[in-house]
């Protein structure tokens, strides 16, 4: 069973100690044993993998290798890639294979990595589960009774399964972050607009973006080294000079000044939660970090904001696929009205057509007002106080979920599943870069995971401040795979 961090599959390979080929099957053998139990991966296409190992092999054999050539690599079905299918979980795009590639599948392709297949998800990221999938739930490594959160559930499922090395997820409201914490491994959410959506199947589009997923900090940094970047296909893509997200991961926390928001710290942790994030205030007081508290007074209605914008994005973003172009289309209907509202009665699960109702509605007219403006102002406020918090500290610690992993099934209604986005979806809202990190386990050995959040462009601080906490506690070592082995 591999256990390789993604920095110690790169090194194997360096020196030549296994070669591409040889590690991608080594990791499909896993999958065929292992992934049946999880239901991680939706996707996957040996011939494929092992062509582009091979290409990897040959690139190593010239010397024009990068350190992530022949590393293999999930992604999660929400980015395209040609030659793939990328039904971003639904039963609307099933039978879609993408005709090109996604900016930053491309990205990492052009370093030389290997695609190990698509990772399971909730249906166009509609979901905190993994639960909303055309394809099925996916179930957490730790224990599979219990979800692995969403919607990136698939890509963090994998890795901590020990199925690939490293993801890539999304994360619109805590998608990346809030999976990675219960299934115990590191996922970073970069600034809005430093990693190209080009290629990304839309869900909310100025809130979206893609970001890596790993064992370690140090995986995440070398991966968002190769996925950031200025794209012109992405309107919403940023005009800034490379940077290197590596060059502070040695660097130490002395006089760091650590945010302490009192909204995150109340009763609506668990007992567990909070016992992890004093755990990790104990860890950056022993490494010379200052703790200070400051104020975050929006949170309580980041949700409504949160969930008021999104939908009204979707709302639009959704309404391409009425079963003309590509996609699922009905096989009975009358007339071209009737085909449209079969097809999309059909091809979008329960969640996509709530949230689709709840968008059209809040940008309706007479609403618009009332709701959608409303929210977009409450935005403006949010965005605010972190700037207001960031004028007394460098960054910010926060639970990234009230609970560990919920049972499947164990959220009755949306609005609790809703409920669980609390401390995730304000950085989403206000365009900033967080990372989840993992800091302890539940009374029934479930993962969790807490939460930095950075200013603007501050991922390469965040990546450090997570990396030293890593070298000091060894949470993020931690595998479910002997658990998988039972």
């Amino acid at each position: 069973m591999p256990q390789y961090t993604l920095k110690q599959a790169s090194k194997l390979l360096q020196t030549k100690q296994i070669s591409a080929v040889e590690l991608a099957q080594e990791y499909l053998a896993a999958i065929d044993v292992k992934n049946p139990a999880i239901n991680g991966y939706i996707t996957l296409d040996k011939d494929l993998t092992l062509a582009e190992a091979k290409a990897a092999d040959a690139r190593i054999a010239t010397g024009n290798a990068t350190s992530l050539t022949g590393v293999p690599i999930a992604y999660k079905d929400i980015f395209v890639q040609q030659g793939w299918r990328s039904a971003c979980s639904s039963k609307m795009l099933d039978s879609f294979v993408s005709p090109y590639t996604a900016t930053v599948v491309q990205n990492l392709l052009d370093e030389g990595m290997v695609t190990l297949g698509r990772t399971n998800m909730d249906e166009f990221a509609m979901g905190s589960t993994n639960e909303t999938s055309f394809y099925g739930a996916t179930h957490n490594p730790w224990n599979t009774a219990h979800t692995p959160g969403g919607s990136s559930g698939g890509s963090a499922a994998v890795v901590a399964a020990r199925l690939a090395p490293a993801a890539l997820g999304s994360d619109t409201g805590g998608s990346i972050r809030q999976p990675s914490s219960h299934c115990g491994i590191t996922g970073i959410k970069p600034t809005y607009g430093v990693v190209s959506r080009f290629g990304m199947v839309a869900y909310a589009s100025s809130f979206d973006q893609a970001g890596p997923m790993a064992q370690t900090a140090e995986d995440c940094a070398f991966l968002l080294n190769a996925m950031a970047g200025f794209d012109e296909r992405d309107s919403t893509s940023l005009g800034r000079e490379k940077e290197d997200y590596t060059r502070d991961l040695n660097q130490p926390l002395k006089g760091l000044k650590v945010g302490l928001p009192k909204e995150y710290f109340g009763e609506g942790n668990s007992a567990d939660v909070q016992t992890a994030l004093q755990n990790t205030i104990d860890l950056l007081k022993a490494q010379g970090a200052e703790m200070v508290e400051v104020s975050l007074p929006q949170t309580e209605l980041s949700i409504p904001a949160y969930y008021v914008l999104t939908s009204a994005e979707a709302s639009t973003n959704l309404s391409r696929y009425d079963g003309v172009r590509y996609g699922h289309r009905a096989a009975q209907f009358g007339d071209l009205e009737e085909m449209y509202s079969n097809t999309r009665a059909e091809g979008f699960g329960s969640e996509v057509k709530r949230r689709i109702m709840i968008g059209t509605y809040v940008l309706s007219h007479g609403y618009y007002d009332a709701y959608y403006l409303k929210a977009q102002k409450l935005r403006r406020l949010v965005a605010n106080d972190f700037q207001t918090a960031f004028a007394q500290c460098d960054i910010i610690l926060a639970p990234t979920a009230p609970t560990a992993a919920p049972k499947i099934g164990a959220n009755a209604t949306p609005v609790e599943t809703y409920l669980s986005d609390i401390y995730t979806i304000a950085a989403n809202l206000a365009g900033l870069p967080a990372l989840t990190l993992p800091a302890g386990f539940s009374s029934d050995a479930l993962p969790i995971g807490v939460q930095l959040i950075g200013n603007y462009f501050t991922e390469a601080k965040i990546l450090g401040v997570a990396n030293q906490m890593q070298q000091n506690s060894d949470w993020h070592a931690k595998s479910p795979v002997l658990l998988l082995s039972n």
